[in-house]
């Protein structure tokens, strides 16, 4: 089979890891594998080969930005369908996996036609969380996506709300797609790397620090709380264009010396974080699934989600943690404020989070897929 996602290694992120995970699985099945992906720094090799697994690099131009530009692909676009099916003549894959759908997707769907291939599509929640907001603005992506969805002949999603968005506004047939959650390692394998914060007790958050992400409305509800919890500080771990705004709208808050912005943190620092914090946090606007949600409960953290997106599938409210609107500063406060005061309660709620990881394991979600392959097969 060919993985063909749209980033990898080198590069981080959940679906590099989703993509790494799945072709370790598969390979040590038995099973050949590819991974097909950008090549993006174009000073990466065209073909390479990470951890045993062959990758292939490839460039995938976007079609402009209009569904006339679809029916004849220009020079570059011709090119790489070229490479693509000359991948596809090579390894001979009995299954193209989209992971991520980008402009690879629009290729990969092309050549599924082309060689009779069967084509699965995973969707990351690209559709409602890019930070650029690419499906809104590219004509081209939307009706690429919509080819897909209706060719596929399997259609995954990370989550419910993810399904739900591909069905309400791509097209996707309903009851053809199916839930296939991501995964994380049940024990965690990262070595905890301390972190210097000027508190030792804390709330803490982790992600982009870009709009979507919530962190803005984060500090209001930490603010409303901050005052019964003086020994509480926040801290905020990430890069990205908003840390500026935060840190003003912290001090407007009156939060001085109560929030921290560490920045990137590497896995041994989120390690530390995670096994550190009284509270976990996730207020995003929008989050399709939330990986790092269940890297909390795998910590032992008693957790507050967002009730916007695919979160509230991980955790289930007053179960696993507590779930609330992040618009809603009072309320999203007062769930934090429960789990800093209720000892017991964040400690019963902990315990569900940790039995509820094993739900979430690489092996159950690349079960899930190689069931999946099977059914095509």
């Amino acid at each position: 089979m060919a993985l063909i996602p749209s980033a990898y290694a080198p590069s981080l992120g959940g679906v590099e890891e989703l993509t790494r995970r799945l072709a370790d699985r598969f390979a040590q099945s038995g099973a050949a594998v590819e991974v097909w992906t950008f090549r993006y720094p174009d000073t990466l090799p065209a073909r390479d080969v990470i951890d045993g697994t062959t990758v292939r690099r490839f460039d995938f131009p976007m079609p402009a930005a209009n569904p006339a530009a679809l029916l004849g692909l220009a020079p570059a676009g011709a090119r790489a369908f070229a490479a693509l099916s000359q991948a596809v003549k090579d390894f001979r894959p009995d299954i193209l996996h989209v992971q991520c759908f980008s402009a690879q997707g629009i290729y990969a769907t092309a050549v599924s036609a082309r060689h009779r291939i069967p084509l699965v599509v995973t969707l990351q929640g690209e559709t409602v969380m890019d930070d650029n907001d690419i499906y809104d603005e590219s004509a081209a992506l939307r009706l690429g996506l919509r080819t897909a969805l209706r060719r596929a002949r399997a259609v995954t999603g990370c989550s419910q709300f993810v399904i739900d968005d591909a069905v309400s506004r791509f097209g996707l047939p309903a009851g053809k797609g199916r839930v296939v959650y991501n995964g994380v390692e049940v024990a965690g394998d990262d070595v905890p790397t301390p972190v210097d914060l000027p508190f030792s007790r804390f709330v803490v958050a982790l992600g982009r620090v870009v709009p979507k992400k919530g962190f803005d409305l984060l500090l209001e509800a930490f603010a409303r709380i901050s005052p019964g919890h003086p020994d509480v500080g926040l801290v905020i771990g990430g890069e990205g264009r908003s840390r500026d705004a935060l840190l003003d709208q912290a001090r407007t808050l009156g939060l001085e010396g109560k929030v921290a912005f560490p920045g990137r943190l590497d896995r041994g620092a989120v390690a530390w974080v995670m096994s550190h914090a009284d509270v976990f946090c996730l207020p995003s606007r929008v989050e399709p699934f939330g990986i790092v949600v269940i890297e909390a409960l795998r910590a032992g953290r008693p957790v507050v989600v967002s009730s916007r997106g695919g979160a509230p599938e991980i955790v289930r409210h007053e179960r696993e943690g507590l779930v609330a609107d992040p618009f809603d500063p009072a309320a999203y406060g007062a769930a934090i404020d429960r789990l800093l005061a209720d000892r017991h309660l964040a400690a019963r709620l902990a315990a569900a989070g940790r039995e509820r990881v094993n739900d979430f394991s690489w092996a159950k979600i690349a079960d899930q897929y190689t069931a999946l392959y099977r059914e095509l097969a």
